[in-house]
């Protein structure tokens, strides 16, 4: 659940930051890198916590294992550097929000539009599709701590 609602948050953050940068309104464009800083800070690093802090406690508790499986290991991996990506830019979004909250009505020449959130939640938004993939699809593959694990359950099985 928090794998989709993190999915959800990247697709209404990418909404916003195409609006900011297409539209012709600098009041509507401050408005909405404001809704960015605080979809930012209140939905995206919370639920990409709870995404890779959900995935780690299954893993570990589950069937397919954390190193078993080569899709468990790509999953595990798209989660720290997507997670990791988002804690470097939350002072990124938050100086846009700051900018664009502190600009007077009347001087709109200080916020010019940013493509960095847009390019930054597109990215974003293929890597986690892509997880999502994974997680249906689960492509066969051991990695090799997998094969010595599921030989060793083999050879206990035959001996007793």
């Amino acid at each position: 659940m928090t794998s989709v609602g993190w999915l959800g948050a990247v697709v209404a953050f990418l909404s916003l930051a195409v609006v900011a940068v297409a539209t012709a309104s600098p009041p509507t464009a401050r408005a909405l890198y404001v809704a960015m800083d605080v979809l930012g800070v209140a939905a995206l690093v919370p639920l990409s916590l709870a995404s890779f802090a959900t995935g780690l406690v299954q893993s570990l508790g589950g069937a397919w294992g954390l190193l078993r499986h080569w899709w468990v290991v790509v999953k595990l991996g798209i989660s720290v550097l997507a997670t990791g990506v988002l804690l470097l830019y939350v002072p990124t979004l938050q100086l846009l929000g700051d900018a664009a909250a502190s600009a007077s009505l009347s001087d709109d020449r200080g916020l010019l539009p940013s493509t960095s959130p847009v390019l930054h939640s597109a990215g974003a938004l293929l890597v986690l599709l892509f997880a999502a993939v994974l997680s249906v699809y689960k492509p066969r593959g051991l990695t090799r701590y997998g094969w010595r694990k599921q030989r060793a359950g083999r050879q206990a099985v035959s001996a007793g």
